[in-house]
């Protein structure tokens, strides 16, 4: 397990562990190329010794590197770094659905069915580049915090081809599709089949299947019947669980055939929770829906048929042994789970094998018979989405109908025949007892009437291709039609969105019937919705007629809460109903850096300090200080070594040094001398103040007199502990200061 600070590539910084499986280790990580965080998921070293599995490894990574869409976890690169292999991948902060539905328990029908279209929606983008996930889980499905899903971990996907192929490359037990279980073809109908288990355990908090061992489970999907979640909890939508009936069908021709499909039925389950539809189970692969009517579904209901063929069905899957010995699939099943992770591989042995096997005819029980039932041959692979009849037998109408509808097929042709009897009877004079003529004139009156009134009951064409529509327009004697284009968001290109003339509403076959069909959603330019409020923007675009989600990250430039772009960008096409993801800023990353110790450094440096830190200076302040030298730093404001955001403000204190005062000394008082001579002398006096910084002048006067008075001050003075000295000099510059005395007084005040 590689070490926070690890470096990979010159480029990922290891951060953290996000979490580890059997064959690899998921971190988080810092691109210091890109500054934006990452999920890195790191080869184990005992698969990055196996060259072949490495080999194998990268190139189902690049495959799935080319997948961009909003319920895609992205796959930015593909590395190697020292025998070190791994993936780089956008970090997605969230939980696994595994983990919400262990902390929320089962989910309610909207958010079921919201998460649902979001997880089918990126197996949709990744079917269309022929990339096939092999191994859809909860496990593997991101539940982001803003809401949105994230289909993650593509390591077992195979870029499928146009040819057969044979894998045994299988993802979980507990959600594994029975072809998958046999090591047979597995192809999209296979995501499908995993998708429908994982929204069984979304409504129902558990899954359909459990065993001793993974053999045993795998020769439940393949055998065994699931309880409908309905059994467990009636809450659940009946539509929403004919969803999950169909996506689980054990043949995968039973399954929806794209994924495109099952989002049309979820998002009419969304839209009517209370839809009843049920369908036959198509005649052959590829085959389209074909619809009961409600008077069909009230007969079906009340036949026992269905419950005759289940009774079948029970007894023989009962007098099938759950041991290896007589079960033919167990050894190969539990082969198949015994493989290590070659399973991604296949040989040619194995490809013929399987076509053998499982690739030849099947002998049916009985003919399908149609009793009621409206066929539709639509030869459009993404054929009319409903939800499909559960019973496995082809033969789904009551006998009791179909013998109905026999006994009166019968009749019509018996009364047919009598009419054209008379008919020709009278024309040929059979029946001419004197009354030939009037009878003759009423046959034909009546037949006229019949043959003006003949009509033909209209088709139900909403939901079928243009083809289809049209071939069973052909089919009832209707050929007075028009096919117009109206844009949809609702309906699929090319699909029958209306029709002017009801649906079994009798009429004659020249009647103009006009069709109007999808051209698909219109197309729209996206609206410019940067810098706005993100609900704001959100309204905007789904005013447009798009389907927004949002997707938030740092930026530095744009203010929180606001959009800083959407991908498609403003500007481009995108057709209405499609998703548009809106970019939301959450301001500025907050990063963590730790205070440097400014003391002891002068001005300059303490200010490149902060800088180097991605701090911002704040307040300098000056004061005097005897211990601290003049212009060196004396305190800041947070405490070196503390862990701050990126851009916190510090201030500190330089010292002035020792504080420098200044005084004013006041010298007062009195010289004089006994001398009388120079009493009567002209004299000139001078004081001084003597002290530490030198002898200053305060005082200077020519005065005579035995007594002379002084008086004066002196400012600026920096010490305040000096001492009086004075001169005395007569006019011929003769210092004569020996002959007088002096009563002097020094005083200082603090300035």
């Amino acid at each position: 397990m590689l070490k926070p600070g690890t470096i990979l590539d010159d480029r990922y910084e290891i951060i953290d562990v996000v979490g580890t499986g059997g064959m690899s280790t998921v971190y988080r990580a810092k691109d210091e190329r890109l500054r934006r965080y990452v999920a890195i998921k790191v080869l184990k070293s005992d698969y990055s010794s196996d060259q072949n599995f490495v080999s194998k490894f990268r190139a189902e990574a690049q495959s799935s590197a080319g997948l961009t869409h909003p319920n895609i976890v992205s796959v930015y690169d593909v590395c190697e770094d020292d025998g070190r292999y791994f993936i780089v991948m956008e970090l997605v902060e969230g939980i696994t659905l595994k983990e919400y539905i262990n902390l929320n328990g089962r989910l309610n029908m909207a958010q079921a069915i919201d998460f649902s279209i979001q997880i089918a929606s990126g197996l949709e983008a990744a079917h269309e580049h022929h990339v096939i996930h092999r191994d859809i889980k909860p496990q593997n499905i991101i539940v982001s915090k803003s809401g949105n899903i994230k289909v993650t971990d593509f390591g077992i996907a195979k870029a499928a081809t146009s040819t057969t192929m044979s894998t045994t490359g299988i993802g979980s037990v507990h959600y594994i599709s029975p072809e998958q279980a046999r090591g047979g073809y597995s192809d999209e109908r296979s995501d499908i089949y995993s998708l429908g288990i994982t929204m069984y355990e979304m409504v129902t908090g558990r899954v359909p299947f459990e065993g001793d061992t993974n053999v045993a489970i795998a020769l439940m999907h393949i055998q065994n019947d699931m309880i409908p979640p309905r059994q467990l909890y009636p809450d659940i939508f009946p539509s929403f669980e004919k969803i999950i009936m169909k996506a689980t069908q054990k043949k995968p021709e039973r399954r929806y055939l794209t994924a495109a499909a099952l989002i049309a039925d979820l998002n009419r389950v969304k839209d009517n929770p209370n839809i009843d539809i049920i369908v036959a189970p198509p005649t052959f692969t590829g085959a389209p829906t074909q619809q009961f009517t409600p008077d069909d579904m009230q007969k079906i209901k009340d036949g026992s048929a269905a419950k005759e063929r289940l009774d079948e069905r029970k007894m023989a899957e009962s007098s099938y042994p759950a041991s290896s010995e007589v079960h033919p699939d167990r050894s190969r099943i539990e082969a198949i789970l015994n493989q290590k992770d070659d399973e991604y591989d296949y040989d040619d042995d194995e490809e013929e094998e399987y076509q053998e096997e499982y690739k030849k005819p099947q002998p049916r029980k009985s003919e399908s018979r149609r009793g009621n039932l409206k066929k539709v041959d639509d030869y459009d692979e993404n054929y009319r989405p409903t939800v499909e009849y559960e019973d496995d037998d082809e033969s789904d109408v009551d006998p009791k109908l179909e013998k109905a509808v026999m006994i009166g097929g019968v009749a019509a042709a018996i009364i047919i025949a009598v009419l054209l009897f008379v008919f020709i009877g009278n024309m040929a004079g059979w029946f001419d007892f004197g009354k030939k003529q009037d009878v003759t004139e009423e046959v034909t009156e009546e037949l006229t009437v019949t043959t003006e009134e003949a009509k033909v009951e209209m088709p139900d064409l909403v939901g079928l291709s243009e083809k289809a529509a049209e071939k069973d327009l052909k089919e009832v004697g209707l050929n007075n039609y028009q096919f117009v284009q109206e844009n949809s968001v609702d309906v699929k290109e090319g699909y029958v969105i209306s029709q002017n003339v009801e649906f079994k509403t009798q009429i004659a076959k020249d009647t103009q019937i006009i069709i109007t069909v999808s051209a698909g959603a219109e197309e729209l330019e996206v609206a410019d919705v940067r810098n706005m409020d993100e609900d704001d923007a959100y309204a905007a675009l789904e005013k447009q007629g798009f389907k927004p989600t949002r997707s938030y990250k740092f930026d530095d430039e744009v203010d929180k809460n606001k959009v800083i772009s959407t991908e498609p960008q403003a500007g481009e096409k995108l057709k209405a109903g499609e998703t548009i993801v809106i970019y939301v800023s959450q301001g500025k990353e907050e990063k963590i850096t730790k205070v440097p110790n400014l003391a002891g450094q002068t001005e300059a440096t303490a200010k490149g300090s902060l800088e180097a830190a991605n701090l911002t200076v704040g307040e300098v302040t000056y004061e005097y200080n005897s211990s601290i030298p003049a212009g060196e730093v004396i305190s800041q404001s947070i405490a070196a070594d503390t862990e701050v955001k990126e851009g916190t403000v510090i201030g500190f204190v330089i010292s002035k040094g020792v504080e420098k005062k200044s005084y004013t000394g006041k010298v007062s008082g009195t010289i004089f001398t006994d001398d009388e001579e120079l009493a009567e002398t002209t004299v000139t006096v001078t004081v001084y103040i003597s002290d530490a910084g030198g002898v200053h002048q305060v005082y200077a006067s020519t005065e005579s007199g035995g007594s002379i008075d002084v008086g004066g001050s002196l400012a600026d003075l920096q010490y305040n502990d000096g001492t009086v000295t004075f001169v005395v000099m007569t006019v011929e510059n003769e210092d004569v200061s020996a002959y007088y005395s002096q009563s002097l007084t020094l005083t200082y005040e603090e300035q």
